[in-house]
């Protein structure tokens, strides 16, 4: 598990940092529906600088393990939700928050591509 951790880590890190950017870019343009069009302008070079990351992040590991790791957006917006909009975090949020990120952990150190089957 640590092994794949360890030869996908490039394109972890840019989907990790891909999730963060779309999330706040997401989290901008429901800000601008109060604030107007700045936030949603920012948000919008938010999300674009997520997809530019995402792209540079398929370069470094499998679509099979770098695609659900974009799935800790989920997580990332019930955050937010709480700090930013004092939405409520429930008991089935956090167990689905508990699901999402075993589920990550268990892909993203699933690559078991032995050396002499790479491609």
């Amino acid at each position: 598990m640590l092994e794949s951790f360890k030869k996908n880590r490039k394109g972890i890190a840019a989907m990790l940092a891909s999730a963060i950017c779309v999330c706040v870019g997401q989290l901008l343009w429901k800000m601008s529906a109060d604030a107007g069009v700045v936030p949603m302008i920012i948000g919008f070079g938010f999300y674009g600088l997520g997809a530019f990351l995402m792209i540079f992040g398929y370069r470094f590991g499998k679509l099979s393990v770098l695609q659900p790791i974009l799935s800790v957006n989920y997580v990332l917006s019930i955050v937010l939700g709480f700090v930013v909009f004092d939405e409520p975090i429930l008991i089935q949020k956090c167990i689905g928050v508990l699901v999402i990120m075993v589920g990550i952990c268990l892909i993203a150190g699933g690559d078991e591509t032995s050396e002499g089957n790479e491609k």
